[in-house]
């Protein structure tokens, strides 16, 4: 063993002279290092210079991109756009266009009604202008919506808006013409009691049954196109399907049993932290969950903290809204629900999932409220004209800090006798229509002429005093 150990580690006299020759192994494990390594560094270089194409792009069908996704070539001509377009000479360097656009959706067109399963649409009547809506299509587009049938007043009936609006695919814009008032003052629902308590009164009575009208219109609409489940929602309001995988109303939906006609979201109300809200999808993000979503005790431990001197655990309504399989006599029953005029609605109710009411963020959302009614300046005719409680209380203490009331005291004791003869002769022709459906609809399911669902508050604090039996 010595002589083999000697051999292997001392070099003979002619191998002194030179170099020892490299080991073949070590030449390949360097090449197999070097290689990858090259590579890389000669794709970087491509890549870093515009000159290589991923060969995936050319294979694909689908050719819609994400934010940072777009071709340093695409991003030249952007720029140069911008370039020539800016009036400044700044270069816009991220290539974005200057028009309103939906943020990280940029340039998706968002027409994948052939793709949708199952097919939804929203009905609302609104008169809000494009900052309000256009961020609320687009929310709603990208939760699963298809469609959108918008019937439109005031600001958002301006051509301008309507012409923005009618450019988004799946948007239809109803205008309030003459032609869709005459046509909508042949509607049975006006020979139907179920909605005959709201009728010819003013102000949130009256877009109570323009809502319902138009809600009647949509679902003709939404039988014609295919449509399985149609929602009414304000533009105010978002859907959140909480608890559905990917965050999808069309998950949420098409999971519901067959037999299930409507479901009901309840919802939650805005607190308003501050009161310099511009945009509130974006810059409100505290609400308060609906007694259906709370633990009694939790529910009734906080309502007074909650409430902070108001009315009611929430400023509007708490009994939320619905969405319901589109089918034959399917019907409005006010702008919270839906009935069918030949069978009692099976309704379940989410557990998770609500609708997020923004609840006038913006005091301007509060003065509108109050001057597109033409009520006087009393307290009867503020309760003949809103619904809710808190909307009356802040209409009568504007009254009473302007000092309205001290000046109309002589007054009032007429306005009271006056409002008591309308209530008589509108008391008559309610009865008269009560007639009218009996002789025109006898084979109507009596259940299916439940009076209409208005907003309703949330629990109070009464309902503690009001125990089960088996309690």
């Amino acid at each position: 063993m010595a002589g083999l150990f000697y051999s292997a580690s001392k070099p003979t006299s002619s191998s002194s002279s030179s170099s020892p020759p490299s080991s073949p192994y070590s030449r390949l494990l360097l090449l197999v290092t070097l290689l990858p390594l090259s590579l890389a560094c000669f794709a970087f270089v491509l890549q870093w210079r515009g000159g290589l194409d991923d060969p995936v792009t050319h294979w694909s069908t689908d050719h819609r991109e994400f934010p940072g996704m777009a071709s340093t070539h695409e991003k030249k001509q952007r720029s140069l756009r911008g370039r020539s377009n800016s009036d400044s000479g700044c270069v816009d360097l991220l290539g974005q266009s200057r028009a309103p656009s939906f943020p990280y959706f940029r340039d998706w067109s968002f027409d994948y009604q052939s793709d949708l399963n199952p097919k939804i649409c929203i009905t609302t009547s609104t008169s809000a202008g494009l900052e309000q809506t256009l961020p609320w299509l687009f929310y709603h587009k990208v939760i699963g919506v298809s469609t959108f049938y918008l019937f439109v007043e005031g600001k958002a009936a301006s051509p301008n808006v309507s012409r923005v609006l009618e450019s988004i695919p799946g948007v239809k814009v109803i205008q309030r013409t003459k032609e869709l008032e005459e046509q909508q003052a042949k509607s049975r629902i006006w020979n139907e009691t179920w909605l005959a308590s709201f009728f010819y009164k003013p102000c949130n009575y009256e877009l109570f049954v323009k809502q319902s009208l138009n809600m009647e219109m949509a679902i003709k609409m939404a039988q014609d196109s295919g449509i399985e489940w149609i929602i009414h929602l304000d533009t105010d309001e978002l859907i959140h399907p909480s608890g559905t995988y990917e965050y999808s109303l069309r998950k949420l939906l098409g999971n519901i049993s067959a037999d299930v006609d409507a479901v009901i979201f309840p919802n939650y109300e805005s607190s308003v932290e501050r009161d310099d809200i511009k945009e509130p999808f974006s810059e409100v993000s505290l609400f308060k969950k609906n007694y259906d979503h709370l633990p009694r005790d939790v529910y009734f431990g906080n309502y007074k903290e909650a409430t902070r001197g108001n009315p009611n655990y929430f400023l509007t309504y708490g009994n939320g809204k619905a969405a319901a399989r589109v089918q034959n006599h399917l019907r409005p029953n006010g702008a919270h629900r839906w009935h069918n005029y030949r069978k009692s609605p099976k309704e379940i109710k989410l557990e998770e999932s609500a609708i997020l009411h923004y609840t006038y963020p913006k005091f301007s959302d509060l003065t509108s409220r109050r001057d597109r009614c033409g009520c006087k300046p009393t307290k009867v005719d503020v309760k003949r004209c809103f619904m809710l409680e808190f909307d009356r209380a802040v209409i009568i203490q504007e009254l009473r800090e302007a000092g309205v009331f001290s000046s109309v005291v002589t007054s009032a004791h007429m306005s009271l006798n006056n409002s008591s003869t309308v209530s008589i002769s509108r008391e008559s022709s309610q009865v008269t229509g009560r007639r009218r459906v009996l002789e025109s609809h006898p084979d109507i399911d009596t259940e299916s002429q439940a009076s209409a669902i208005p907003p309703q508050s949330p629990p109070g604090l009464e309902a503690t005093q009001i125990e089960p039996l088996s309690e």
